[in-house]
């Protein structure tokens, strides 16, 4: 299996845009790089690291983005939704090396005007949330599993489930814990959890046992893994007919913690400066 490189990703990635109507998640972004770019199911699932946070393709994506943003033709808002500048922009005249090639131009003006040696800024960017993330997991995966239960229920009650908990029976189907999610104060919803504290890629057979066991006695699903899904495995959690389930992986995992301040503390860096011109003025 050969991977492509981060710059082969970047052309796709403009066609990714194009075919969504000129904006989308990172996730339908992605999915649509897959199909552009006809990647394999084993190249796929070949994963960034050992703890299974991202893979691979969505690392190197990562990157395309990037570049992308620094030339000047995508964007991001703090929604996490990237778009095209102009959706007129026709992604056949673009040249991937040429992008490259301004980008690292920019990149090294950028570190020559301010006369320092930091790291390359791309690199800082794309890597910012990658090595928090991993870090995260890796402590995650060092406590025990009835620990996990626990703070997969905390997730819960803190996104505002109520009657939440932790059932752990063995030989249930992978059934964890159960909770209610209560909609405008009317409508209520049971749900069953399950969390796997994983590093390879959780597979559709794992989905389809956790329905199985949860079938007739929940409206909803959800599986909470530290790791990510496959294709397959996503496309099993949303099959017509079957009672659905939401997966939520290592990546989104962290950012609820993240969003919850569990476990993870954001800093905020106070930046002073001096305006001269109103000194002068007194």
């Amino acid at each position: 299996m050969k991977i492509p490189k981060y710059d082969k990703f970047i052309i796709p990635t403009l066609k990714a845009l194009k075919k969504l109507g000129g904006s989308g998640s990172i996730d339908e972004i992605n999915e649509a790089v897959y199909l552009v770019a006809e990647l394999s199911e084993e190249i796929l699932e070949v994963q960034h690291d050992e703890n299974g946070v991202q893979s691979e393709v969505d690392y190197r994506l990562a990157w395309a983005r990037t570049y992308l943003k620094k030339y000047g033709v995508i964007e991001n808002s703090s929604r996490g939704v990237w778009s095209l500048i102009n959706n007129e922009l026709d992604p056949e005249t673009f040249n991937s090396d040429e992008i490259v090639k301004r980008v690292r131009e920019l990149t090294y003006q950028s570190r020559k005007e301010k006369n320092t040696n930091i790291k390359n800024e791309a690199k800082e960017e794309v890597e910012e949330s990658i090595d928090w993330k991993e870090n995260l997991i890796s402590t995650i995966l060092q406590i025990e599993p009835s620990a996990f239960e626990r703070l997969c229920q905390r997730i819960l009650r803190e996104s505002g489930f109520v009657q939440v908990e932790v059932t752990g029976k063995s030989g249930d189907g992978g059934i964890d814990g159960k909770g209610i999610v209560r909609m405008n104060g009317f409508l209520s919803f049971h749900v069953f959890f399950q969390s796997k504290r994983y590093k390879g890629s959780v597979g559709s057979g794992d989905v389809r046992d956790f329905r199985g066991a949860m079938q007739g006695r929940a409206d909803k699903g959800l599986f909470i893994t530290t790791s990510n899904f496959t294709r397959e495995a996503i496309k099993e959690a949303t099959r017509d007919g079957a009672p659905p389930i939401d997966l939520i992986d290592g990546d989104l995992l962290c950012d609820k913690l993240k969003e919850l301040s569990l476990g993870v503390k954001t800093e905020l860096i106070e930046e002073v400066s001096v305006n001269a011109e109103w000194f002068k003025r007194i």
